[in-house]
């Protein structure tokens, strides 16, 4: 399964780049810097922006919402032949694809991509000692045999219906990071090229290379001479950080910045409101998808543990008026991690009205009485959880505040402790260091099974070198076991069935406090064409060579 994107406005020092731009420079403003530029080792949604023009994952899914390959000449599927169902050594079934590499993929230094890079792909994210975050589910890819130099065979370890998109291994260049990743692989997030020589073209495959990195300010990717596909019309692109989504509006309308992408810029509201005054200058575009907000629990917080304390949070939070009032409407309210658009989505299951008193009943319920308008349990503890976002976004600062009076009104006290996105994305949440509730958005594939957020095996700890997505600490056996159960079903009704049920005990147990699906909110240029959004995590970058300036 594609590990799930952290979609997170990022703080991030307001330098720009000194490079000049001419009428084949795009510049890119994005309010969030990337943590890293390992493609295997971060996921976040910035660096899976940038590195989108430049390195791509073998198969992602389309603007079409359907699986595409970068890497291979043909996707293996049961109905081509190319996959087939085998016996493993224990008599389980599991499942053998065989992969032929396109002829015309060059890494940015001039080397042919080669059964070679994708082995080594596949050996650095099946192991444990790189804090890969999407382990586990590499994991799944247990046997790689490469036939010839174009052409190599992945054995899976078990059936799913993600065969034909999830379980690929993605190329690494094996003449640059082999030697390096095989010297030390516990220390190799420090040591790859990626993070100690980012420009080196050698590392990269996609239509651009990067050619500058300045930490926490700008980006540049520059045209890759061996790319064979469509020929990008832009000579370079300018990625530039900006500290905070105000000053990025005034970047992009000093001309500063060119465009600003729905995948990681303006909140909808912001857009909203330059749509009103600036609609006349730029082309606007909402975007909607699966990209949900949301406050992660911690579990292991002693009031957090206690399923009636998370579902009276959610019937004192009047989240229709935070959508109505902040988005005028155009984001709709999540039940579960599910979005509408996706498949198997359920209108069924438990909904959370605002009903204060009905928050305060379930509080009492677990146990607290109201002492100077602060719920206080048995032992005269009071009910108070610290609520936490990236600082700097305007628009989840105020849902925090809002959200804060709110939940004062049923007895609950919070406080707000904010910190630099870096810090928040980078230790805080990896590592779950979070202590209450913390907010933030994931970006998903479709049909996308929440395994690696919520299955218990996904819980990052210091043993597992903090893989996994399950930040919450989230253990129940039968969600366990109905996400081991839909990726098994090939049947589309059957799976479809079992979403339902995910999402059912979703719903009822909430380990995490659902608040909205966002929009994508796309400022651009009137000259600028090509971009299409996609909706979901596979950001609009993958298609960059398809970009062009209609400037006369």
């Amino acid at each position: 399964m594609k590990k799930t994107i952290l979609a997170m406005a990022m703080a991030a020092p307001m330098v720009l780049s000194a490079v000049p731009a001419n009428a084949e420079t795009l510049k890119i403003g994005m309010s969030q810097y990337p943590e890293g530029l390992h493609p295997v080792l971060v996921s976040n949604s910035a660096a899976s922006y940038i590195l989108s023009t430049a390195w791509r994952h073998s198969v992602i899914y389309g603007k079409e919402w359907e699986p595409h390959c970068n890497v291979c000449v043909e996707i293996p599927t049961f109905e081509n032949g190319l996959a087939e169902r085998y016996s493993r050594e224990d008599g389980s079934e599991g499942i053998k694809l065989t992969v032929s590499i396109k002829d015309d993929l060059y890494w940015g230094d001039g080397t042919p991509v080669t059964s070679k890079d994708l082995q080594l792909g596949w050996e650095i994210e099946r192991d444990e000692r790189v804090g890969n975050p999407g382990l586990q589910e590499a994991q799944t890819m247990e046997r790689f045999v490469a036939v010839d130099d174009k052409t190599f065979e992945v054995y899976l370890n078990k059936i799913s219906f993600k065969y034909r998109t999830d379980y690929f291994p993605d190329p690494m260049p094996e003449h640059i990071e082999g030697e390096i990743y095989r010297a030390d692989p516990s220390s190799y997030s420090k040591t790859t090229k990626y993070s100690t020589e980012p420009t080196n073209p050698g590392l990269f495959y996609g239509p651009y290379v990067l050619s500058k990195v300045s930490a926490g300010s700008f980006i540049t990717a520059e045209r890759n001479p061996y790319w064979k596909g469509k020929s990008p019309a832009f000579d370079e692109i300018i990625f530039k950080t900006v500290e905070n989504t105000a000053a990025l509006e005034a970047h992009l309308l000093s001309g500063s910045a060119d465009y600003i992408p729905g995948e990681l810029g303006l909140s909808l509201d912001q857009a909203l409101q330059l749509q009103k005054r600036q609609g006349d200058k730029f082309k606007f575009h909402f975007e909607p998808g699966l990209l949900y907000e949301h406050l992660d629990t911690n579990i292991d917080n002693p009031h957090l543990a206690k399923k009636e304390v998370r579902q009276a949070l959610m019937y004192g939070a009047n989240r229709q008026q935070l959508v109505d009032k902040l988005f005028m409407s155009k984001q709709p309210i999540a039940h579960t991690n599910t979005s509408p658009r996706d498949f198997g989505y359920s209108e069924e299951v438990k909904q959370y009205e605002y009903d204060p008193k009905k928050a305060k009943e379930l509080l009492k319920q677990a146990g607290y009485t109201l002492k100077n308008g602060v719920m206080v349990d048995g032992e005269g503890n009071e009910l108070h959880l610290e609520l936490m976002t990236t600082a700097g976004n305007k628009t989840r600062e105020l849902v925090q505040q809002v959200l804060q009076s709110q939940w004062k009104q049923i007895g609950v006290k919070v406080s707000i402790v904010n910190q630099p996105a870096r810090v928040y994305f980078g230790e805080t949440l990896t590592q779950r260091k979070h202590k209450g509730l913390a907010m933030f958005a994931w970006y998903s594939a479709p049909e996308n099974p929440p395994r690696t957020t919520l299955h218990s095996n996904s819980t990052p700890t210091e043993a597992n070198n903090w893989s996994g997505q399950n930040y919450i600490g989230y253990k129940n056996p039968e969600m366990d076991a109905l996400l081991d159960k839909v990726e098994a079903e090939l049947d589309d009704d059957k799976r479809e069935a079992i979403f339902r049920d995910i999402q059912n005990i979703y719903a009822e147990d909430l380990p995490a406090l659902p608040l909205y699906f966002r929009s994508d909110s796309f400022v651009m240029p009137k000259w600028l064409e090509g971009v299409t959004p996609t909706g979901h995590m596979f950001p609009s970058t993958n298609w960059v060579e398809e970009w062009y300036s209609a400037k006369k």
